[in-house]
């Protein structure tokens, strides 16, 4: 996203909303595995004053050093994906969703992802034979 559209887009207070809510998760899930802002800061590659900024949920970060958090520390992202899906359909997103759990609600995503795409799969590889002509 470009930093114009960070400061201009109609669906800011979203995007904003949904890095909050994500900083509190992080810095929790950090916290909670008793790793440090520099430890963290240092696997991800970014600096500690910039975790700090992702932690703290200010609109300038950005939503893949989110992700990079998440991902180092095991965190479901349903709670970034999840409202960005609502966004991407111009539909509101209901935000008591970001504060339960969404492991399920995300599983069950990528579950029927994966079913859709292996019946595609099955389908095109499903040989359609010809059928035999026996005289010979």
């Amino acid at each position: 996203m470009s930093h114009e559209c960070a400061t201009s887009c109609p669906d800011v207070p979203l995007l904003n909303f949904v890095k909050q809510v994500s900083g509190r998760k992080i810095e929790e899930a950090r916290k909670r595995e008793r790793i440090t802002q520099q430890k963290l800061a240092q696997e991800i590659g970014v600096s500690p004053r910039w975790l700090r900024e992702v932690e703290g949920g200010n609109p300038a970060s950005k939503l893949d050093d989110h992700l990079l958090c998440s991902r180092y520390l095991r965190l479901p992202t349903g709670h970034i994906l999840i409202p960005l899906m609502f966004l991407g359909h111009e539909m509101a997103f209901p935000q008591v969703l970001a504060f339960g759990d969404l492991v399920d609600l995300e599983r069950r995503c990528i579950d029927l992802i994966a079913e859709r795409n292996i019946n595609q799969l099955t389908s095109q590889l499903t040989p359609r034979w010809w059928p035999r002509s026996d005289a010979a």
